[in-house]
C-alpha cells in the first residue's frame, strides 16, 4: 500500500528546498525523493510543487510514496557478522570494504546483496526503495562497524524517526595525525558540497548544521585515538570535521594528505570504526546496546604504536 505523509511547515523550515525538507522529514534519500517530486507526488492544496520550491510557514506538504517495485538486486553469498538480532531488527558490524547498498560503479558484492541472501526482500523493510531494502543509515565503504537495518516496514519507520529525532547514540573511534590539545571537545560546523570539488564536503557557510563530539581515548607519538559521538549524520561528518581542525583521520584518501593519509606504517586503510550503537527497541520496552570490537588489522596499528615510541603527552 503507498506510504502518506502530511506535514506542516514550521516557521524553522521557512525557505528550505522542498526536496531537503521532505527528505529529512520521510526518512528517504533525497535523490528518491527529488524522483518523486518530479513525478507529481509532492502537493500542496492539489497543486504540484518542484524539487526546488522554497517552503512557506503553515504550508501543509501532501506527499506519496508509491508501492516499492520489487528489487531487481539478486542475493549473493556474502559472509555476515551480526552482532544484534530479533524480530524487527538486525545489527550487522561491516568490515571494511563493503559498499552499503547497490550504486553507480557498485552494483553487487554489497551488503543488501548479502542482506537478500540471508533475509529474501520480503523479510526486509521496503520504504527506502527497492534497492535499499531495510536500509536506514549507512556507513562509508572504507569505515567498519555497526550498522542498522530493519526487518519490517514498521521497523523501517521507526529506525527512520529515531534517526531524525537523534535518539540513536552512534559512538566511532578514530585514529588522527596530531596530539589533540583538549582532552574533550565538540566541532559545530556546517557541512555542505565542496564547491571546488563536487564529489567531496566541507565545512561551508551555507552548509548543514553538523556536530561531532570527541574525547581522547589514548596519545601517541604524532597520533591520537578519539571516541567520537556522531550527534548529526550527515556525509563524510566525521572526517570533514576532524579535518577542518587540523587533525585528519589516519588513512583518509579523500580529506588528509601527505603522512595522514599515508597513516602509521603498518595502515592499510582508514582508521575509522563505528563501534557502539544505542536505541530504544521497536516496541519501546528495552534499550538495545551493540558494540563492535576493533577489527585486528587496526588493533594491530595501535599494539605498534604502543611499542614503538613514548605516548605523546
Amino acid at each position: 500500500m503507498a506510504t502518506h505523509l502530511s506535514v506542516d511547515v514550521p516557521d524553522s523550515a521557512v525557505g528550505d528546498r522542498a526536496d531537503r525538507f521532505v527528505a529529512d522529514a520521510s526518512g528517504l534519500s533525497r535523490s528518491y525523493v527529488q524522483r518523486l517530486i518530479t513525478a507529481g507526488h509532492l502537493t500542496v492544496d492539489g497543486r504540484a510543487l518542484r524539487a526546488s520550491s522554497s517552503l512557506e510557514a503553515g504550508t501543509r506538504l501532501e506527499f506519496e510514496v508509491p508501492d516499492p517495485e520489487p528489487t531487481h538486486d539478486l542475493p549473493e553469498s556474502i559472509p555476515l557478522t551480526v552482532v544484534y538480532e530479533d524480530p524487527d531488527i538486525l545489527i550487522i558490524d561491516k568490515p571494511a570494504g563493503l559498499v552499503t547498498h547497490p550504486a553507480p560503479g557498485h552494483p553487487t558484492g554489497t551488503l543488501v546483496n548479502a542482506l537478500l541472501a540471508r533475509e529474501t526482500a520480503e523479510g526486509l523493510g521496503s520504504i527506502a526503495g527497492r534497492r535499499r531494502p531495510g536500509i536506514v543509515h549507512r556507513l562509508d565503504r572504507d569505515t567498519s562497524g555497526l550498522l542498522m537495518v530493519a526487518r519490517n516496514d514498521a521497523a523501517q519507520a521507526h529506525l527512520q524517526a529515531l534517526l531524525k529525532a537523534r535518539r540513536v547514540k552512534k559512538r566511532y573511534l578514530a585514529l588522527v595525525q596530531g596530539s589533540v590539545a583538549a582532552q574533550l571537545g565538540r566541532i559545530e560546523a556546517p557541512i555542505g558540497r565542496d564547491p571546488g570539488h563536487r564529489t567531496r564536503m566541507a565545512v561551508v557557510a551555507d552548509g548543514r548544521a553538523s556536530v561531532t563530539g570527541y574525547r581522547v581515548r589514548e596519545r601517541f607519538a604524532g597520533w591520537t585515538l578519539l571516541e567520537l559521538d556522531l550527534i548529526t549524520g550527515r556525509t563524510h561528518q566525521i572526517r570533514v570535521h576532524l579535518a577542518s581542525i587540523g587533525h585528519p583521520v589516519a588513512g583518509d584518501p579523500v580529506y588528509a594528505t601527505g603522512h595522514a593519509r599515508r597513516g602509521p606504517d603498518s595502515l592499510g586503510r582508514l582508521f575509522l570504526h563505528a563501534w557502539q550503537l544505542e536505541l530504544p527497541s521497536v516496541d519501546g520496552q528495552r534499550l538495545i546496546r551493540a558494540e563492535a570490537a576493533l577489527p585486528p588489522e587496526l588493533e594491530d596499528v595501535l599494539t605498534e604504536l604502543r611499542s614503538t615510541g613514548e605516548p605523546a603527552r
